[in-house]
């Protein structure tokens, strides 16, 4: 039996149900297609040392994907448009323009922020040294200047004048500025940060004027993360740092040994040679930078003790070797004093009792 073909009739009405049909499965079979190529490339690029092609490759997977589902779903709107005269459907060609810019700018901010990544992760797999806080600044910035740019073209797309835009935006900068002046500071804060650069992520600060003192562990457009040494974050508004005073020890060059140590009154005759053997000690030792300044000197006549300082630097200004070392020059110095047969000083007090007075013997 055979079949006759011309028996199956197709309504011209009805073919742009299988156009779209062909426009969807165009579009699946496209993203298929770029996918598995993708994932091939970034194979071969993660063994290259070039931290921006597979930072490239990784940021665009996930936003083409979308791109190409975006327009096909756009095509497929005209098709399905010119069957029904719906109002909705005169929205797809705005729609499908700003979805492209935002998938764009999608693309540029992941892109940014994975060669931020890779940058810091290469250059610590070297050994080398990375400044976290100008890396973030310059990543943030452009990520920053990538949205606003979208925004005017996305608005200039859609049918806004941006020059009328810019102008709302002087007259009611004012208004906002007012509003938000807290934001506003701490914004230009931040920036001030960035440019004068008192502290960086890693570094350990303190201020005297306020009860702030830890490690930097983010420096944000708002706020600054600080960890305290008990491990409490400490969120500190960065207008808050054009207004204090702000430490930061981790960029001193030495750590300092700034002691006074006391002899007894009854070890005076001790004193000069004693002072002469500790500054010689600290002379010769290998850790305390001698180019710096160094003094040994008898300092005072205390309440029960004749009192010498030792004032010195060390070469380490890391905390826990400043202490092993410091820990070393005390013992010395107390082996030094008991060398010479002299001891350090305590307090103590001293009862002189009157002599009873004779008896009379007159009266006997």
């Amino acid at each position: 039996m055979d079949f006759d073909f011309s028996q199956i009739n197709i309504g011209q009405e009805n073919i742009w149900i299988i156009n779209v049909f062909l426009v969807i499965f165009g579009a699946l079979l496209l993203d298929f297609i770029q996918r598995r190529i993708i994932n091939r490339i970034i194979a071969k690029l993660e063994t290259t040392e070039t931290p921006w092609d597979d930072a490239l490759f990784e940021s665009l997977r996930q936003p083409l994907s979308v791109l190409i589902w975006v327009v096909g779903i756009s095509v497929a709107g005209d098709i399905v448009s010119q069957q029904t005269a719906a109002e909705i459907f005169q929205y797809i060609e705005p729609a499908r323009d700003v979805g492209v810019i935002a998938i764009i700018t999608w693309f540029l901010a992941r892109f940014i922020k994975r060669a931020e990544r890779n940058i810091i992760n290469r250059r610590e797999q070297k050994g080398e040294k990375v400044d976290l806080t100008t890396i973030h600044a310059i990543t943030k910035l452009l990520r920053l200047s990538v949205i606003i740019t979208a925004s005017l073209v996305a608005l200039q797309t859609l049918g806004f004048s941006i020059s009328g835009v810019l102008a709302f935006g002087g007259v009611g900068g004012i208004a906002v500025g007012f509003a938000a002046r807290d934001l506003l500071a701490n914004f230009f804060g931040g920036l001030m940060v960035y440019l004068d650069r008192p502290f960086s992520v890693g570094d350990w600060i303190r201020s005297p004027d306020r009860n702030i003192e830890g490690t930097v562990e983010e420096i944000g457009w708002r706020l600054t993360v600080i960890r305290t040494f008990d491990k409490r974050p400490l969120y500190v508004p960065n207008a808050t740092f054009t207004s204090i005073a702000v430490e930061n020890p981790s960029r001193m060059l030495n750590r300092r040994i700034y002691e006074t140590i006391g002899i007894r009154y009854d070890d005076a005759d001790k004193m000069d040679v004693i002072v002469k053997d500790v500054e010689q000690m600290l002379k010769n030792h290998p850790d305390i930078d001698t180019k710096q300044t160094l003094m040994v000197n008898f300092n005072q006549f205390a309440a029960s003790s004749l009192d010498f300082f030792i004032y010195t630097f060390t070469h380490t200004t890391v905390w826990a070797e400043y202490h092993k070392i410091k820990h070393d020059v005390l013992l010395k110095i107390y082996n030094i004093i008991a060398n010479h047969g002299a001891e350090i000083a305590f307090p103590t007090s001293t009862i002189h009792l009157a002599k009873p007075e004779p008896a009379n013997m007159a009266g006997v």
